[in-house]
């Protein structure tokens, strides 16, 4: 039987290493990134949060993107080992912050198998670590124009346990450039002929943004989040599953659509 086609949505770096996965696991996996990632055009803000490392008693990082840009700095001015304790909401940023050189003792994070991987589940795991007092760094993506994009829920859960929060922008989430291969596998995955992996709303704006117009009523899609799924239920894919981020559970949702 032939292997099902994915498409997976991931920025470009990240959509390499899903791909990779999911072709070792016998699927015939296809990257179509719908966000570039790109540095920060003003990088003051960034430098003077690498520079307090000591004013927080945790650095949480939204994404692998966020830790890559955070601990990049050509000056040498950073220690990640400087850093009390660093929060992942999944093993891409865990291994992102591994690589930097955050020592893996000093990194919190969601169990790998857990049924989500979101600042709900790691929040599960770090409150503890927040009480009146504690400061923590938030280093997030910001919009083309370099502005904080993203959920404000974890910041407000600190808020309510007495902490304090800041926010640093460390890289922009831009459209990436459609070329014609990509507008045609995109095609086969608005006539159900692909199987689209979701994992991100934005992912899933960017999609609608470059295509206007397309119907995608007979499109499949997996979401890794159930809130991904809504946003792809209300662009109007026809079936939309859930399913854990892990590979296991996901070669499992894409081979239950053959």
């Amino acid at each position: 039987m032939t292997a099902p086609r994915v498409i997976v949505t991931r920025p470009a770096r990240e959509a390499a290493r899903w791909t990779e996965s999911l072709r070792a696991a016998g699927l015939d996996a296809q990257a179509l990134p719908l966000i570039a990632i790109a540095p920060v055009a003003d990088a003051t803000k960034l430098r003077a949060a690498r520079q307090s490392l000591d004013h927080y008693a945790a650095l949480m990082f939204v994404s692998a993107a966020a830790a890559e840009h955070f601990f990049d700095d050509d000056a040498g001015a950073i220690a990640p080992t400087l850093c009390s304790r660093c929060w992942a909401t999944g093993p891409g940023t865990m291994r992102a912050l591994q690589q930097a050189g955050v020592p893996s003792s000093a990194i919190d994070a969601p169990a790998a198998d857990a049924a989500q991987l979101d600042s709900e589940a790691l929040w599960a795991r770090v409150h503890g670590q927040v009480h009146a007092g504690v400061r923590v760094l938030i280093v997030r993506g910001g919009d083309a124009a370099g502005q904080p994009a993203g959920r404000a829920w974890l910041a407000r859960e600190i808020a309510a346990a007495g902490g304090a929060c800041d926010t640093v922008v460390a890289y922009r989430r831009l459209p990436a450039p459609l070329d014609d291969a990509a507008r045609a596998l995109a095609g086969e995955g608005a006539r159900g002929e692909a199987i689209w992996l979701f994992s991100s709303a934005e992912a899933i704006a960017r999609l609608r943004a470059a295509l206007p117009g397309t119907l995608w009523t007979s499109a499949r899609a997996i979401a890794t989040h159930p809130r991904i799924a809504e946003a792809a239920q209300d662009a109007g894919f026809g079936t939309v599953r859930v399913s854990s981020p892990a590979l296991a559970a996901l070669v499992a949702s894409i081979e239950s659509f053959a």
